[in-house]
């Protein structure tokens, strides 16, 4: 195992050598979710883009899609669980407060003991958050890291906000980031707005307001979103930090006079999708969708659809991935794509 801390100093980039997600099988029509909700499968259509999601089966729990995906991954990457010098998980539906769900992955995969694994939530922006510290953590080092994003949203919804209960599926993505050849990871950017904090949020189940009878019977614990305010959050804030980041490094959505740029955002809606991508100047076979599939998996959005775009990616392609979502949050990763001669795609 190659820890960090004290791995041998190599001249490498750091980059994403492998990709993979896990999707639940079970189909979930807007027909299913729209009954409760109050809407009609033609009017989520209308405002959302999203045709289907797929929801956890009863017995499904975060750490095990997580791991079904963190499989494929190190398979697509050629790495084994004993190469691994960092885990961590990005949700913000884990298995339990505690343990954190990182730890059940590696246990489930069989990581060595030592090697460090945990949990970040920074929302549906969690998994740009995580590449960035594990990149960083690894610049320098010869170590490989396991990055993911899952999250299990349908277990906290309530059925009849259709503003809501609508939008979300469950499923994992992960990556291995590793030493590339190529310029990997070429920069990120992070960033918290927490005036915002109150637009996404779950009131209950933390120490402010502890679990009870009363706050289970005042619905508490589920999932509240100001979808309005979100999408001028992402109008106001999101659209202008990733028209900067681009031009700062040279790489704007046109890709006219250098490298093609793919857009790979968070899945939050399919029509906020399709807008920002069109005022940004990204073609739309260069803006990679998977929401109307999978409906908004949160954390697991940006590398589930990562791994959805891998097959179109070629060689010094440039991929921007943004994550944005409670908290307020945003994420950028701007990376060179070199594929790994053990790629199965």
């Amino acid at each position: 195992m190659a820890n960090p801390s004290t791995a041998v100093p190599v001249a490498s980039a750091v980059g994403v050598l492998g990709t993979g997600s896990c999707l639940p099988g079970n189909v979930v029509t807007n027909e299913e979710v729209g009954t409760p909700a109050g809407v009609t499968p033609e009017w989520i259509v209308q405002r959302t883009g999203i045709r289907a999601r797929r929801w956890a089966k009863p017995d499904d729990i975060t750490s095990g899609l997580a791991a079904i995906a963190a499989r494929t991954a190190l398979a697509d990457a050629g790495i084994g669980v004993g190469d691994l010098s960092l885990v961590v998980v990005a949700t913000s539906t884990p298995d339990s407060p505690q343990p954190p769900t990182a730890a059940a992955v590696a246990a489930e995969l069989g990581v060595p003991p030592g090697t460090p694994a945990y949990d970040m939530n920074a929302v549906c922006s969690g998994f740009v958050f995580a590449l960035t510290t594990a990149e960083r953590m690894l610049n320098g080092t010869a170590g490989h890291a396991l990055v993911v994003g899952a999250d299990i949203y349908s277990r906290i919804l309530d059925p009849a906000d259709r503003r809501t209960a609508i939008l979300f599926g469950d499923g994992a993505g992960a990556v291995v980031l590793g030493p590339v050849r190529g310029k990997g990871v070429i920069a990120t950017h992070l960033a918290s707005f927490p005036d915002h904090r109150d637009l996404i949020r779950v009131p209950a189940g933390g120490s402010r307001i502890p679990a009870s009878p009363k706050s289970l019977a005042d619905g508490l614990h589920c999932f509240t979103m100001d979808g309005r305010a979100v999408r001028a959050f992402v109008e106001d804030h999101v659209a202008p930090m990733i028209h900067d980041f681009l031009h700062e490094h040279g790489a704007p959505a046109s890709g006219a006079d250098g490298p093609r740029v793919h857009f790979v955002p968070h899945q939050a809606n399919g029509r906020m999708i399709e807008k920002l991508a069109a005022d940004l100047g990204f073609p739309p076979e260069r803006a990679h969708v998977t929401v109307r599939e999978y409906g908004n998996t949160g954390a697991a959005s940006v590398p589930v659809t990562l791994d959805h775009a891998a097959k179109r990616l070629a060689s010094g392609d440039l991929v921007l991935l943004a994550g944005f979502g409670g908290g307020m949050a945003a994420g950028l990763a701007l990376l060179e794509w070199e594929p790994a001669p053990t790629r199965r795609r």
